[in-house]
Parts: structure tokens; C-alpha cells; sequence
């Protein structure tokens, strides 16, 4: 599942493959931004920011999501696509980058758009703190999070509160505090959960299959395992799902959620 990390290393493979050099083939397979061009327009740099990637060139800058499914994949000119072109939704190409010649393909990605540069803040100002960034502020995180009387598997997966961390990560950041899924925010150890949340995600930014156990084998506690028994205590492992609430989180739709009984007791 795309979450702040995995949208981080995608930031840095397109840079890598990019920045530098001007665009020589751009294509939007979407409405509304289909007749955009940015051929000619030397590509600055490729930066994530929280779940939202930035492609910035010339003046302007090609949004992307990735949602549940969406992916950038790299391929040579020519090179036949590992996914069906009937799922492409953005074409970025150059020639002469510094590893030579790609075209970056963005495969079922929910949201594809070109602004201004200058209006960048449209996009993402919303964003709470994200600490994969330089300027993350892991004080304020905390805040927002505490002030929030949503369950916490509900508040934590709220971009506003904090960006990057989606459905997986919140389930197993739950499990690790020990926290029951329903528990009020405001009823958490807010420092605490935010700091844990960080070091896992920069931790799993390096390694090249996520892993909340330390165990790639065993890469999960509770996360898709309902029925199944706690690494921990043995009990099953139980699952359900849980709504937004009244201040819809990003997406506002219901997330499954999986806790253990034993190790998350309600409070």
C-alpha cells in the first residue's frame, strides 16, 4: 500500500531519473489536464510531501496521488510496459538526464494535475507536519493529534493532523503503543505515538520491503492477520472496520482495522 514512505523513495527514483534535464515526451491521460504541455521545460526537481508528489518544471508543477493502487514505474524509450497502457495517466519523458534517456509512466494514479508552481500551497497547504521532511515539527503533530476526539485509528490516518501515514501504518503503530483502535485521540500518549510513528516510517524509507517487526519474513503484527494468532500473546487477532467520523480524514472512507484483544485491551 503507498504510504509517506514508499511516496518518498518514488520521489527519489524520478529525480534521480529527471531533474536536470528538459522533458522531451508529457502526456496527461486525464480530464481536465489532458491538453497541458510541459515539453521543453527543464524538470527541477521531484519532491514528496506527505502521500502527494510534486514534479516541478519550468513554472509549473505536475501533481500526482497514488491512493491505493497508483504507481510511477521507469522505463527506457521503447521499453514494453510491465502494466497495460490503458491504465497510464501521466507520460513524463527526457533524454538527457543524468543516467541517460526515461519516461516515467504513472499508472493508476487518483489525482493528476499541473498548477503554477506558485499555487503549490492549493494543493498541499492543508498537509499536517510530515517527518520525512526537513521542516517536520513533531511538537505540533503531537498537538493536533491530541486535540482530535476521533478514535485514534481514525485521527492519526487524518492528513491534517500528520501527512504520510496511511491505513497499515496506523494499524501497527496502534498494536506497538498497545493502543485499542477506538481510544479517544485525546486519551493517548499524543508525544509518544507521533515520535514511534516517525522513527518506524524513516526506518522502513531505507529498507527495501516495509517492516514493522524487524522480521521482513514477518513483516506485520496485526495488519491483514484477523483471525489469526498475536506474535505477541497468541490470541487471535481480530478485525473490523471503523468511519471517518464528523471531520472527514483523506480519503473519508471506512478503513478496516485490526488490533489483538489482549495486547490492546479497550480502556
Amino acid at each position: 500500500m503507498p504510504e509517506g514512505d514508499t511516496v518518498f523513495r518514488t520521489a527519489q527514483r524520478l529525480h534521480t531519473a529527471l531533474a536536470g534535464a528538459p522533458i522531451a515526451r508529457f502526456d496527461l491521460r486525464v480530464p481536465g489536464s489532458a491538453t497541458a504541455d510541459l515539453r521543453g521545460e527543464t524538470v527541477h526537481a521531484v519532491v514528496p510531501h506527505g502521500k502527494h508528489l510534486l514534479l516541478r518544471a519550468g513554472a509549473c508543477t505536475l501533481h500526482s496521488h497514488l491512493r491505493m493502487e497508483g504507481r510511477w514505474d521507469l522505463y527506457r524509450p521503447g521499453e514494453r510496459w510491465r502494466r497495460p497502457g490503458f491504465r497510464a495517466r501521466a507520460i513524463v519523458g527526457v533524454d538527457a538526464g543524468l543516467d541517460g534517456a526515461h519516461d516515467a509512466v504513472g499508472f493508476d494514479l487518483a489525482m493528476v494535475e499541473v498548477v503554477p508552481t506558485r499555487d503549490e500551497d492549493r494543493l498541499v497547504g492543508h498537509l499536517g507536519p510530515d517527518p520525512l521532511r526537513d521542516d517536520w515539527d513533531p511538537t505540533e503533530a503531537a498537538r493536533r493529534l491530541a486535540a482530535d476526539p476521533r478514535p485514534v485509528h481514525v485521527a492519526l490516518q487524518d492528513q491534517r493532523i500528520v501527512a504520510g501515514f496511511g491505513n497499515e501504518y496506523v494499524n501497527e503503530l496502534l498494536f506497538l503503543r498497545g493502543i485499542h483502535p477506538r481510544t479517544p485521540a485525546a486519551d493517548v500518549d499524543a508525544a509518544a505515538l507521533i515520535d514511534l510513528g516517525a522513527r518506524t516510517i524513516r526506518a522502513n524509507v531505507g529498507r527495501r520491503n516495509r517492516t514493522f517487526t524487524g522480521d521482513a519474513r514477518a513483516p506485520t503484527w496485526v495488519y491483514r492477520r484477523e483471525g489469526r494468532p498475536c506474535r505477541r500473546c497468541g490470541a487471535p487477532i481480530r478485525g473490523g472496520s471503523l468511519g471517518a467520523g464528523s471531520r472527514a480524514a483523506d480519503p473519508p472512507h471506512e478503513r478496516i482495522v485490526f488490533w489483538c484483544p489482549v495486547c490492546q485491551p479497550l480502556p
